[in-house]
């Protein structure tokens, strides 16, 4: 590994850590004066919210890698049986992430998706 190798690494390390980091701590320190229920709260929850759900459309919608080759019906059931099984355990994301996982391994297998 050369030092130019390096440089790539420690660059990628440094503009992740001010990328995410930075504004983590801005978060933070910044949070502590917001009211639970204020608009800018508020706000940013529903910011983070649509963020986190455009990137999970986007992962069911257009995948990559072996998942690209798995039917849409079958990732949308897995959203759909995770979804609804995370609201009827009242909200509990350790019900409905393993319940879509769990779809969407066994319609893999049944459809050989993935197995040569």
């Amino acid at each position: 590994m050369t030092a130019q190798d390096i440089g790539i690494y420690v660059f990628i390390i440094v503009a992740g850590t001010l990328g995410t980091d930075l504004w983590r701590w801005l978060g933070v320190i910044g949070g502590k004066q917001l009211a639970e229920g204020s608009e800018a709260l508020t706000w940013v929850r529903s910011v983070a919210t649509a963020l986190v759900a455009g990137v999970i459309a986007n992962q069911v919608l257009y995948p990559g890698g072996v998942l690209a080759t798995s039917p849409l019906g079958l990732r949308l059931l897995a959203g759909a049986l995770g979804f609804g099984s995370f609201l009827l355990a009242r909200k509990n994301m350790a019900i409905g992430l393993p319940v879509a996982l769990a779809t969407l391994a066994a319609g893999l297998y049944y459809f050989g998706v993935g197995t040569h």
